[in-house]
């Protein structure tokens, strides 16, 4: 072989060598792209029946994804493929690039109901010690009529963790009432520590009078506000895992020592499958409220084909049916 043949071989191979570089360094370029702009997670939600088995594992996960900074966008953002009842406020956040793809009414007061219930979560976990055992007693049970409660009696034993279960599964108002008076000291005092943590979260739009969102004039927020709350929730282990859950059986003790089981259903209907959401759509879980000044409410957070999370709120449906058509014309876009 003479050495000018060798010569353009030696140039060709470094040639093809340098195209191959390309090559890879364009592939590699567009996966990093790819993964910069959507979520790092571990084991992303594209199995639908992972957002009804609630474990610390994947509620971890879970948890990790949804540390971001806040969206925030104008009090009317509209979308044409979006459609929801007159009278209705409502909104939808794209958690991973921090933009509000639809809003209405955004900053508007509204009643939030037992949406409320998100805040008083966030207090028991930030504050209360899931392990402590309370004894229920006649303020927690003194409830308007009609009321959503888990049946607990005076003289029950239950632990905040039991009481965490009640309140976001079964919305139970006997609950809420148990953990106010156990970490505030007073039902009073948990409410002022409501509307410190409120302001801390940036609500600066919502008043609390009471932890149940049983109606109060002066009780009441905006679609914002209530974003910013789950928002805040998502940020604890605990509430990501228990907002999950369909079916949860509650264990306590009554007053003379019997162990005593009740089975509660969640009140969001995407986790009781009595709602499907649209293709490819997880939900993975939220907190629902209703009365009658208020509407029907829900709130909550999902994920998208991609495993991309959102935050979609409804407030002031007419019915449960007119809800969640509302609630899942929102979802519908969040694969677009």
């Amino acid at each position: 072989m003479t050495s000018s043949k060798k010569h353009r071989i030696f140039i060709t191979a470094v040639l093809l060598a340098l195209l191959a570089a390309i090559l890879a360094g364009g592939i590699f370029g567009t996966y990093a792209l790819h993964r910069y702009n959507t979520l790092e997670m571990p084991m992303p939600y594209t199995n639908k029946s992972m957002a009804y088995t609630a474990t610390n594992e994947n509620a971890m996960e879970t948890q990790a994804a949804f540390s971001f900074s806040l969206c925030v966008g104008d009090a009317n953002v509209g979308n044409s493929n979006i459609t929801v009842e007159d009278g209705v406020s409502a909104g939808l956040f794209n958690l991973d690039n921090k933009s509000v793809l639809f809003s209405k009414n955004m900053y508007s007061k509204v009643y939030p109901a037992s949406l409320t219930k998100i805040v008083t979560a966030i207090l028991a976990l930030k504050y209360g010690n899931l392990d402590d055992v309370v004894t229920i007693n006649w303020q927690d049970l003194e409830l308007e009529s009609g009321s959503q409660v888990v049946g607990f009696k005076i003289g029950d034993q239950v632990t905040m963790r039991e009481l965490l279960h009640g309140l976001l599964v079964h919305s139970g108002n006997d609950a809420a009432m148990a953990i106010a008076r156990h970490v505030g000291g007073s039902v009073s005092k948990f409410v002022t520590m409501m509307n410190d943590e409120l302001k801390e979260i940036g609500a600066t739009n919502s008043h609390f009078m009471n932890p149940t969102g049983l109606q109060d004039t002066n009780h009441y927020t905006t679609v914002y506000d209530i974003y910013l709350m789950l928002n805040n929730a998502i940020t604890y282990p605990d509430f990501v895992s228990i907002m999950q859950i369909s079916v949860y059986e509650l264990n306590y003790t009554d007053a003379s020592g019997q162990a005593k089981k009740v089975t509660l259903d969640s009140t969001d209907h995407y986790l009781t499958k009595d709602t499907d959401p649209p293709k490819d759509v997880t939900v993975l879980g939220g907190k629902t409220g209703t009365t009658d000044d208020a509407g029907n409410c829900l709130a909550i957070v999902s994920q998208n084909a991609f495993g991309q999370p959102f935050i979609s709120v409804v407030v002031g449906a007419s019915s449960k049916d007119v809800l969640y058509t509302n609630m899942n014309s929102l979802l519908s876009q969040i694969n677009a």
